[in-house]
């Protein structure tokens, strides 16, 4: 009767088949996945190796999401910086066009013959109206224009972040808060009024700081820039592209060259700058207090001269400052190229880790199919010889 038993040969089978659904299972997965496992523990002696390219490939995908981000914000600045150098050289162009041999005031000139002397004097002594002609109202307006593009330029943001503001990128780094305003208002009333010279003024237009004695100094405060900023704590900006390499991008809104294009469009357009000579209007005749005071002196000669001396140290602020900011745009341009450079090393060695991890996790989805085909015919003999086995039994073996 152990020959009519098909208890063992029927778990035997069993087996087979659960084998062979496994293996079933596993060969669908690879050709619809392209992968030899879904766990690294299937990758057997090969496990380390994966692991480690892995790990190799998103520490570089970290790195290269640094430098695109990087990137876009260099982009960004230089953008801006190449704008505001447009803007500005505009404007020193309007200067220079500006010509120098006039007052550049509507009206007609005052000639003034001391009667206390013998001789008739041609002295010219003012203007009977402070309207400004063409060329310098334009001047003027241009600075106006100019003045509000490109505090906008020193505020660019990329998303919710302030690209010139240093590491405190959420803080607004200037704002027109018109302290600049009122302060170069109060310098061209105590210049207009001889309380103080030429030099001091100029003076006052070009320092930052009042370290050094002058307290009337435009500091970065009075110009409008953030506290953190006017503190010289606004801090660096890096892009880490390495494990162990950064690379400084930093452009602070209240560098030099920014600066002085600020304060020089601010005190061309300033309300208190015109006229250029004094302004008597009938009945008020000199030597009486004029209407409109100009810029300091005895004669309009001498007022012209004095504002223009004046004139000329601001158009050599913008030019410094034109100066300043290719060095800007150079360093940039410098941190842009390091950049790139890692960025290309870095998916060189992606492609190399990819190589590395297909090598060792991927399979050949053709042969895989053909494994797949076979053992779908293997495992369909195998239901066949299984329904066989159940339909021996003893009755049918007897009878």
């Amino acid at each position: 009767m152990t020959g009519v038993s098909t208890l063992g040969q029927a778990l035997e089978q069993i087996e087979r088949i659960k084998e062979q659904q496994s293996q079933l299972s596993l060969l669908s997965l690879q050709v619809t996945s392209g992968k030899k496992t879904q766990q690294f523990s299937g990758l057997g002696s090969d496990i380390m190796t994966s692991k480690r390219a892995r790990a190799n490939f998103g520490a570089l995908d970290s790195y290269i999401d640094n430098i695109k981000n990087g990137k876009r914000r260099m982009d960004l600045m230089m953008g801006s910086i190449s704008e505001f150098g447009d803007q500005s050289r505009s404007f020193l162009d309007s200067l220079k066009i500006l010509s120098q041999q006039s007052v550049h005031q509507l009206g007609e000139q005052i000639v003034y013959d001391d009667p206390l002397t013998t001789q008739i004097e041609t002295t010219i002594v003012g203007y009977t109206s402070s309207d400004q002609d063409a060329d310098l109202k334009s001047t003027r307006q241009l600075a106006e224009n100019i003045y509000n593009i490109i505090s906008d330029l020193l505020n660019a943001k990329d998303g919710d972040r302030y690209v010139f503001g240093g590491a405190e990128t959420l803080i607004k780094p200037f704002d027109n808060t018109g302290t600049m305003d009122a302060a170069i208002s109060n310098l061209i009333d105590q210049w207009k009024n001889g309380a103080i010279t030429n030099d001091e003024l100029m003076a006052d237009l070009s320092d930052r700081t009042t370290t050094g004695g002058n307290l009337d100094a435009l500091t970065d405060t009075i110009v409008g820039y953030s506290s953190v900023l006017s503190a010289g704590n606004g801090g660096r900006v890096f892009v880490r592209v390495e494990q162990n390499a950064e690379v400084n991008y930093t452009t602070l809104a209240n560098d030099q060259a920014f600066r002085d294009v600020m304060v020089g469009l601010a005190y061309i357009r300033n309300a208190s700058l015109m006229p250029i000579a004094d302004t008597y209007e009938p009945p008020n005749s000199y030597p009486g207090v004029p209407d409109e005071q100009g810029a300091p002196g005895i004669d309009t000669a001498e007022m012209k001269e004095n504002f223009f001396e004046v004139y000329n140290h601001v158009i050599g602020m913008v030019t410094g400052a034109l100066q300043r900011l290719d060095q800007l745009s150079y360093n940039l341009g410098n941190a842009q190229s390091r950049i790139n450079e890692v960025k290309l090393a870095h998916e060189q060695d992606k492609n190399v880790l990819q190589t590395t991890i297909g090598d060792v996790e991927d399979v050949d989805i053709n042969e895989a199919a053909v494994k797949l085909t076979a053992l779908e015919t293997q495992i369909n003999a195998s239901y066949a010889v299984t329904a066989k086995l159940q339909q021996l039994s003893l009755v049918n073996f007897l009878f």
